[in-house]
């Protein structure tokens, strides 16, 4: 049996959430990297010590795809940045794994959907959650029959210790994020779908900005800002050099009607002094939910 060739992977933002790409790099296996983009030279270099310095890497991510040797494209650039990068890719006739949210607009997300079924192009968005082991195992668990037919779920997202990072840059400026709902919520709230077996035909919800707001120590608009996660950070209102646009909620509730009659809830809070997610799933024979959502530190527990 011959081996075949390997997929071979361009990848639009080497640099940050584009490190994820890096699990696809199997040469020989299946599929490798071939070529890198982004506009922060440490970036690139650090994507060829991974990848190999015979790899192409580029500044203008039209120079990747206009090379004939990339089959497939990792998008993984700044959400803002999602449609212009996914369109193209599309346009020129790559698969696309599109790290979430889609876009941050509905119409954003309709051009992406649109071009992809106009090209006839594979698109994958990066809705990584489904699989996570807990969530299998609820899925497994309610697919079983185990809590008879689904009537309700909700989900608590506690955004603990680091969760002030996501006020430190593009994410707390709502003309390139929308909102921490898409940028956060985008996870759970596709979990709970998958999990209560429907989509959202009706939504209600409320959002906040009740904490972040108060911080006035703001970092220079010239600077990137300090977004990464450190765990000491703590109290939240003790935290300086935010973003200096900060008009993100910080603190939201919504309420869903799904189209198969479930009725589905999901809050997220990004001052808790705990992180983690907690979904409860409650059928007519039972109930199923999950203490801890980290390898090792994760119990599923089921009444029924």
């Amino acid at each position: 049996m011959s081996i075949p060739d390997d997929l071979r992977i361009g990848v639009i933002g080497a640099g940050g959430r584009g490190r994820l790409a890096r699990h696809s790099h199997k040469p020989g296996e299946g599929s490798r990297l071939v070529a890198g983009c982004d506009i922060v030279p440490a970036a690139l270099e650090s994507f060829r010590e991974f990848a190999g310095d015979d790899v192409f890497t580029c500044e203008d991510y039209r120079e990747l795809l206009d090379r004939d040797d990339i089959d497939a494209v990792f998008v993984t650039t700044p959400d803002y940045w999602h449609e212009e990068h996914a369109l193209a890719a599309l346009d020129a006739g790559k698969a696309v794994y599109l790290e979430k949210p889609m876009t941050i607009t509905i119409d954003g997300c309709d051009r992406v959907l649109r071009k992809a079924h106009e090209k006839g192009v594979k698109l994958y968005l990066g809705h990584n959650m489904r699989h996570m082991s807990f969530v299998q195992k609820m899925k497994e668990l309610i697919d079983s029959g185990a809590i008879g037919e689904v009537k309700a779920g909700w989900c608590r997202h506690f955004v603990a210790y680091g969760g002030d990072a996501y006020f430190k840059d593009w994410h707390a400026d709502r003309s390139k994020a929308t909102s921490m709902l898409l940028q956060k919520g985008a996870h759970d709230i596709d979990v709970l779908h998958w999990l209560c077996g429907g989509y959202s035909k009706r939504v209600t919800g409320f959002g906040n900005l009740s904490v972040y707001n108060q911080i006035q120590d703001r970092h220079d608009p010239a600077e990137r800002g300090d977004a990464s996660w450190h765990l000491e950070n703590w109290p939240p209102l003790s935290q300086t050099g935010m973003n200096p646009v900060l008009d993100v909620e910080d603190l939201s509730m919504i309420m869903m009607n799904l189209d198969n009659g479930v009725l589905a809830s999901y809050q997220q809070c990004h001052y808790s002094p705990d992180g983690w997610r907690n979904y409860t799933i409650i059928g007519t024979e039972g109930r199923i939910e999950n203490f801890g959502d980290a390898p090792g530190n994760c119990v599923v527990r089921l009444w029924n």
